[in-house]
């Protein structure tokens, strides 16, 4: 077994949010409202984590669904937002992702999913994805009661794998989820699903490619296999 352990954002780094955009345009008349809800679900669990306040993943999307169609002045049906919270615990994976896993597995690594999700959306969007049998080990920070980036979340990962921070690596398509990680001691990688410059106050990892392929190749190249 390698030293180093490769932990695997699921949402938007694995999994594609894509199938959330005919959901969003049917009901908000704009499929780009997908990435808003997104990024509104992020921040409330920034906000959540920075002022102690407990929740889980799959409730603050229910409220960031909500707030969204409040702000767009739209009554939100039970059946429409119950279809859409159903497609983000069914997303297809990233075409990519498959071979890339493979020739990590196959290369000796330990491949563990790591998510804001709670442990049983985790296990069924894993499961639905068809990945279950590509990762040794699926983690929610549910547990922990926090959420990436607190470094108490990576530190979470650590102690459940029994290894130290500083042989896991984490990859992501987040920058501020590789600033974390690294921030916390990790190694980390970053995929860049969608062109936007990495952020440069942002602590940046020594891997970073436009697909997965890219990624394992440049680490199955670090440690000389």
């Amino acid at each position: 077994m390698h030293e180093q352990t490769i932990l695997f954002d699921i949402n938007e780094t694995v999994l594609n949010l894509a199938s959330l955009k005919p959901k969003f345009n049917a009901v908000f008349g704009d499929e780009s409202y997908t990435a808003t809800w997104f990024s509104m679900l992020l921040h409330s669990s920034t906000v959540c984590l920075v002022t102690g306040v407990k929740t889980d993943f799959a409730s603050l999307a229910k409220i960031a669904l909500d707030a969204l169609a409040a702000k767009q002045k739209l009554l939100l049906s039970e059946k429409e937002g119950n279809d859409i919270l159903a497609t983000f615990a069914n997303l297809a994976p990233h075409e990519d992702i498959q071979a890339a896993l493979t020739k990590l597995r196959k290369a000796g690594f330990r491949l563990v999913a790591l998510s804001n999700s709670s442990q049983a959306l985790l296990t069924t969007q894993i499961l639905n994805a068809g990945l279950t049998s590509y990762f040794d080990q699926l983690i929610s920070v549910e547990a922990a009661g926090t959420f990436k980036p607190s470094a108490n979340a990576y530190a979470f990962a650590s102690k459940q794998l029994e290894t130290t921070v500083d042989k896991l690596r984490l990859v992501a398509a987040h920058d501020w989820d590789t600033h974390g990680a690294l921030s916390a001691g990790l190694k980390a990688a970053y995929i860049d699903r969608t062109g936007a410059p990495y952020h440069p106050l942002f602590l940046k990892p020594d891997v970073i490619g436009s697909t997965m392929d890219e990624i394992a190749e440049q680490i199955i190249s670090m440690h000389n296999i």
